[in-house]
């Protein structure tokens, strides 16, 4: 029941951030999965079993307030899904840790202009659509890699780009839950097919991933209104400032300071 509430507690957290600011339920869903021992693997399944379900909340609530761009959606979400397969399928046979020296590297870049977008007020522009798609792909790979790249990779980059803010977190949230299905259908996949040879230990994280679920669906209802409701200017600073916290953290873990 412990783990249970607190898993809950972390899954309200996540979501919340997650929902308004388009990042970080899987980085600190995972982080905390990963710091209790459990494999790199078993951690990403974990969480993405949770996001089918959060994310279906959060997709909902973005759609009902407006804030997806549709003509970006189709390419990003087809994208994001090919990449997130793939990814699983790496995943579920070798360790993903090589990568993460140069994610936390690009957070950190991109997070550093973004903020200097903010501070100097350049203005939202029309992105073209096709742009979303190697986007979407690189965002889809890493988020089944690490258990959550897809937010700090794809709408860090579409706020980068220029993309409004509101329009971005939505767009990319929307398109999360089906990144999310093909991920958990993969790991499932493997697990059958015996390519994943430590599934088993899943089973011994239920209590976690239920808290996960509950927190989350009590926060994601919320995350249209709020990011409908921040101004843009504020919002394009809170997604930098997240980033280079994102950053710093993934940095201090590679260093092994905790």
């Amino acid at each position: 029941m412990e783990t249970f509430l607190l898993f809950l507690l972390v899954g309200v957290v996540a979501q919340g951030v997650d929902g308004a600011l388009g990042m970080a339920y899987g980085v600190i869903s995972t982080s905390v999965l990963l710091a209790l021992g459990v494999p790199p693997a078993t951690a990403s399944a974990s969480v993405h079993a949770a996001e089918v379900f959060t994310t279906a909340a959060s997709a909902s609530s973005h759609v009902w307030h407006r804030n997806v761009d549709w003509r970006l959606f189709l390419p990003l979400a087809i994208a994001g899904v090919i990449g997130g397969v793939l990814g699983a399928y790496v995943l579920a046979g070798i360790e993903g840790d090589i990568i993460k020296p140069f994610i936390v590297a690009y957070l950190a870049f991109i997070g550093v202009w973004i903020l200097w977008r903010a501070g100097h007020d350049v203005k939202p522009r029309r992105l073209p659509a096709w742009i979303t798609a190697p986007v979407g792909m690189v965002g889809g790979f890493l988020d089944a890699i690490g258990g959550g790249g897809w937010g700090p990779t794809v709408s860090s980059t579409m706020v980068g780009a220029g993309q409004e803010p509101r329009r971005a977190i939505g767009t990319v949230n929307t398109a999360e839950f089906f990144l999310t299905v093909a991920i958990s259908a993969t790991f499932v996949w493997s697990l059958v097919t015996g390519h994943w040879q430590d599934a088993g230990a899943i089973q011994d994280h239920f209590s976690a991933v239920a808290g996960l679920v509950v927190g989350g669906l009590i926060a994601a209802p919320f995350a249209g209104y709020i990011v409908k409701k921040i101004p843009r200017r504020v919002l394009t600073y809170a997604v930098g400032g997240l980033l280079l916290l994102l950053a710093a953290f993934q940095g201090a873990q590679l260093a092994g300071l905790f």
